[in-house]
Order: C-alpha cells, then sequence, then structure tokens
C-alpha cells in the first residue's frame, strides 16, 4: 500500500527523543552519570601515571602511593555506582517510552482504515509492535548513555595527550583510519543483510500465526508434513539471514576491534625516538603511554554498540510507518446527529487500488428494516463496513441526520452503531466479559438480561463455568451459532439506535436461526436496522431492499416490487425457493 512504501523523515535518534516526551531529563541525567563514570574509569591511569612518575623521581614514602591506591578505589567505586544510576535511570525512562509506543501503536490501529489493518498480516503487526519496539530498547537505554560518554571521554583524553605533546596525539591516532577503514567493510552491504533479516523474521511470524491459526485444516486434510516444511525453510531462512551477514562482517569487525585500540604500536616507537631525541621526558612519555591505554576500553564499547547503530534506523522506521500511518479523518470533538437516517451519495471505494465500490446511492430512513442482497462479492460487506466507520469512502459521502460521517468524532459515532458480521470475534475471556463489551460499565444482571434476549442464557448456564466460562482464541471452545448469539448479545446490550447485521445466521442451523431471528426482532425494535442476507426469506419483509451488482446498486424496492421487475432479485429469489424447497423434500423423505 502507499503508506507502506513512504519513508519516515527526520533523524531516527530525533524522533526517538521526540517520543521521550516528559522522560528527556532522565536520559540527560543519564548521559550526565555516564560521562561521570567514564571520567572515573579513566581517572585513575592519570593516577597511575603520577604513581610511575614518581617512583622514577625516586620517592619512597608509603603514604604518598597508598593514598592515590585509596583514590583509585574511590573513583573505582563512583564509576561503578555512576554506571549503576545512569543504567537504572535510562531503563526506567526507556520502559515507559517503550510502554507508550505500544499503546500508541495499539491505539493507532483503532483509527487506521480497515483495509490499511487487514493488508498486514497479523504476525508482522506483532513483530512490529512487540519485538521491533523492544529492539528499541538497546538504544534508548545502552547507546544513548553509553555510547555518547565512552566517545567523549576518549576525546577529552586525546585532547589532553595533544596538549603534553602534539605529536604523541597524533601517534595516538595513528591507528584510527585503519580501524575505520576496516568498520567501513564491515558496513558494506549491510542495509542489504538487515533488510533480509526483516523481510525473514516477517515470514516466519507469518507461518508460524498461519500454521497455529490453521492447524485443525492442516490435520484434517493431512497436510502436516507440508505445512512443517515451510516453516522449517522459513526457519532456516529466518536463521541463515543472520549467519550470513555475521559471517561477512566477522573478519573486518574483528580486525577493526584489535586496530582501533593498538595505540601503542604508535606511541611506543615515536615516543621512545622523541624522548631520545630529548624533546620528550621519559615521565611524560609513561603519562601519553598510561593515558593512551586508558582509552582504549572505552572505545571497544563504543565499538560494540557497531550492530544496533547500523540497524536503528531501519528498527524505528518499522515502527514509526506504523505510528506515522494515515488515519481515518474524524474530529476530536461533537456529537452525533439524534436523527438514524443513513445515506450514500455517489460512494466509491477502492481495495488494494482496485476500486469494488461504483458511485453507491441508497438512503436507510430513521427506524426503517434495509436489506442488502445481491451475490457474493458484489460489494454488500463493503457497503456494511463503510456504514459502520471501519474505513472511510475515496469518494461521495456517508451521512448520518444529514452530517457526513467524516465530521463527527469516531467515538460519538460508534456509540451510535452496533455491528454484527458473520464472523464477529470473541477474545480468551469469559463470555461475560465478551458480552459487557457492548458496554463496560453494565452490571452482571445487566448482561444476563441481554443474553436472555438474544437467546443464550439457558445454553451459556449449561457450560462447565456457565457466564465464567472462559471462550477460548476466538470463541473457539464455541460452536459458529453460539458465538453469533453471544456477538448479538453483545450488540443488544449496546443498546445502539443503528444496528448492522453482515450475514449474522451465516454460521447456524436452522433452529438456531430461529433462535436468532426472535432474538433480532427484540433488538432492532424501534431502531434503525441494515441486514445483509444471502437467505432471502429471512428479509423479504424489509421495508426496503437494495439488490447490490458488481460494486453497484442494480435495483431497490420491497420484496413484491422487485420480485415485478423480473431482475436479478426475481432469479435470486427462484434459486433460494428452489434449494428451500429441495430441503423440505429431503427432510421429509428422511422422516418417512
Amino acid at each position: 500500500m502507499e503508506e507502506k512504501e513512504r519513508r519516515p523523515q527526520g533523524s531516527t535518534l530525533g524522533w526517538l527523543m521526540g517520543q521521550a516526551g516528559e522522560h528527556r531529563r532522565q536520559y540527560a541525567l543519564s548521559v550526565a552519570l555516564a560521562v561521570v563514570g567514564v571520567a572515573f574509569s579513566v581517572a585513575p591511569y592519570f593516577v597511575v601515571a603520577r604513581i610511575v612518575a614518581a617512583l622514577m623521581e625516586g620517592r619512597r614514602e608509603l603514604d604518598f602511593y597508598l593514598l592515590r591506591c585509596a583514590v583509585m578505589a574511590l573513583l573505582w567505586l563512583g564509576r561503578v555506582l555512576c554506571h549503576a544510576l545512569s543504567t537504572s535511570t535510562s531503563h526506567r525512562a526507556t520502559f515507559a517510552v517503550l510502554g507508550d509506543l505500544r499503546k500508541q501503536g495499539t491505539e493507532k490501529l483503532s483509527r487506521m482504515p480497515l483495509g490499511a489493518v487487514l493488508e498486514e498480516s497479523s504476525g508482522a503487526l506483532k513483530n512490529t509492535l512487540i519485538e521491533r519496539i523492544d529492539s528499541i530498547e538497546t538504544t534508548l537505554a545502552h547507546i544513548v548513555p553509553e555510547f555518547t560518554a565512552n566517545l567523549l571521554v576518549p576525546v577529552l583524553v586525546l585532547i589532553y595527550i595533544f596538549a603534553i605533546d602534539w605529536r604523541m596525539g597524533l601517534a595516538s591516532l595513528v591507528t584510527v583510519p585503519l580501524g575505520l577503514a576496516c568498520y567501513a567493510m564491515m558496513m558494506l552491504g549491510s542495509a542489504g543483510f538487515y533488510e533480509r533479516t526483516v523481510t525473514a523474521t516477517k515470514n516466519l511470524n507469518e507461518t508460524a500465526v498461519e500454521y497455529i491459526n490453521g492447524i485443525q485444516v492442516i490435520k484434517v486434510f493431512g497436510k502436516t508434513k507440508h505445512s512443517y516444511e515451510r516453516f522449517v525453510r522459513d526457519a532456516n531462512e529466518a536463521a541463515h539471514s543472520y549467519i550470513d551477514w555475521m559471517r561477512s562482517s566477522i573478519l573486518p569487525f574483528t580486525f577493526a576491534m584489535v586496530i582501533m585500540p593498538a595505540t601503542m604500536v604508535a606511541v611506543l616507537p615515536i615516543g621512545g625516538l622523541l624522548v631520545r631525541g630529548g624533546s620528550l621526558t621519559a615521565e611524560e612519555l609513561v603519562q601519553v603511554i598510561i593515558l593512551s591505554v586508558g582509552v582504549i576500553t572505552p572505545l571497544v564499547t563504543c565499538m560494540s554498540y557497531s550492530d544496533d547503530l547500523r540497524t536503528m534506523g531501519t528498527i524505528v522506521g518499522e515502527v514509526r510507518r506504523i505510528l506515522e500511518a494515515p488515519e481515518m479523518r474524524r474530529p476530536d470533538r461533537g456529537s452525533a446527529p439524534e436523527s438514524t437516517e443513513l445515506r450514500l451519495e455517489g460512494v466509491r471505494f477502492s481495495y488494494k487500488e482496485q476500486e469494488v465500490l461504483h458511485g453507491v446511492d441508497l438512503t436507510v430512513p430513521a427506524g426503517s428494516f434495509a436489506a442488502l442482497v445481491g451475490p457474493s462479492g458484489s460489494g454488500k460487506s463493503t457497503i456494511a463496513r463503510l456504514i459502520a466507520g471501519l474505513w472511510d469512502v475515496d469518494a461521495g459521502r456517508i451521512t448520518l441526520g444529514g452530517r457526513d460521517i467524516r465530521e463527527i468524532p469516531q467515538e460519538a459515532y460508534a456509540d451510535r452503531v452496533a455491528f454484527v458480521s458473520q464472523d464477529n470475534y470473541l477474545f480468551n475471556m469469559t463470555v461475560r466479559e465478551n458480552i459487557r463489551l457492548g458496554r463496560p460499565s453494565a452490571t452482571d444482571a445487566q448482561v444476563e438480561e441481554a443474553a436472555r434476549k438474544s437467546g443464550c442464557h439457558d445454553f451459556i448456564l449449561g457450560l462447565e463455568q456457565g457466564y465464567d466460562t472462559v471462550v477460548g482464541a476466538s470463541g473457539a471452545h464455541l460452536s459458529g451459532g453460539e458465538r453469533q448469539r453471544i456477538s448479538i448479545a453483545r450488540a443488544m446490550l449496546k443498546g445502539a439506535p443503528i444496528v448492522i447485521l453482515d450475514e449474522a445466521t451465516a454460521y447456524t442451523d436452522p433452529e438456531s436461526e430461529a433462535v436468532i431471528q426472535r432474538s433480532v426482532a427484540k433488538l432492532v425494535e424501534g431502531k434503525t436496522l441494515i441486514v445483509i442476507a444471502h437467505r432471502l426469506s429471512t428479509v423479504a419483509d424489509a421495508d426496503i431492499l437494495y439488490v447490490i451488482e458488481n460494486g453497484a446498486v442494480a435495483d431497490s424496492g420491497t420484496h413484491e416490487e422487485l420480485l415485478s421487475h423480473h431482475g436479478l432479485y426475481e432469479a435470486m429469489w427462484r434459486a433460494h425457493m428452489a434449494v428451500k424447497d429441495r430441503a423440505q423434500q429431503e427432510e421429509g423423505a428422511a422422516h418417512a
């Protein structure tokens, strides 16, 4: 999709600091503590240099050396304390920021058009909102304070070495160009390698989720071996994407780690020549040698974050792509009209760049019963989802009480509409909690009353724990008809004045369908009702029927009017009645 190709603009670190918000002070404190901690870790080298100089001068006072040893011990303790405080401060801030990012991500999905969300697999979304956000922890909690401090302090030490003797300062930097060259070789192709790991990890997540969700079909059709092979293939690709990347970079990384800190390679011979020539004292050489050794640890620490630095942009980009994706256009404040009249005026809508609705016009008067009928794939469910506010139209408009629904706050509009689809989702919670989602403030008594009205109270009492029975992931512990009736109970509890039923009886047997029909009759009393149905007999008494064909309204009218038009509806009705008569004959033959 178009949003998917859009690259986030601006600095990665700048964006992260923008997300830090009120926690930026904690990061500033963490960096300050880290700088002090690294300074404490380098300071003992100055003390050692002074001790060596004193030994060369012939000083023998024990107190002099004991005092400096005590100072080094205190500096070491200070370094440990500052590091601990810096790390704990940055982690407290980071986990709060990551929690906020996950909340933003889940809230963002609810504000995005349904089509944009459905284009991403659940495995890929889970990977971004969990693993990718989790990967940002290293950047915020470690790189920000530790990389900054471990880079700053060696720079300050090198400035001090230059102050002692500029030639020794240059000697201390001799290995840097070679180390950087090795580092550059390691970075070659890293973008491609990391992109491969991102793709491979996504594919593995998608395959794992698909395998788990489709395990019943896999078992029934004996595809276990084939499906397992696919999972193994994706797992191997995910593993080798990292292995190949590491294999390509291990040698240059090793050379960079060995060469960059090898300051003694130039400091010792050049310093020795300068001392021999009399332009540098032995004490100064010793001090330079010791300080050059002191900057090795911070430099190695900086280089250890190389992998995290080169992947940071991609990781953050994955998260930003969701957080910065276009949202459905809705105001933040306002209320919905009291009128429940719905109109679609010249509505056009495309899915994956293919237009599926072509200028749809229809009206549902307030308090009326309207039905959408037509062949599979004609666009009926798309119209229902547009009316429910799950997508935005590409052209034209949908109005409620004369107002464009895009001018109504999303929450206010959602309060006016109850939507029950053929695949309504039940969460892995109790039956009671699933019904209460319709109105979170409802009491247990109100939940049970809604269940009675929807005809599912008796079967709920027959469950092992009654209303406290956990329904399983996606309601897997219940039958299709039971799930549908609970969904209707949820809609009934909501009490919205507009009810949309998208194939509400699709998964039910005739007996359950009769129960649901009675439930729906109670649910929609005095309300505006829109029903999508393949079983035309269930909507024959609608106030108005719209025949949808190829993404447009082919005909409209009452049941009798449409039959008199001798068009598509009449053909569908005859086919429906033929199937119904055949089923009754077969049932009669079975009882004979």
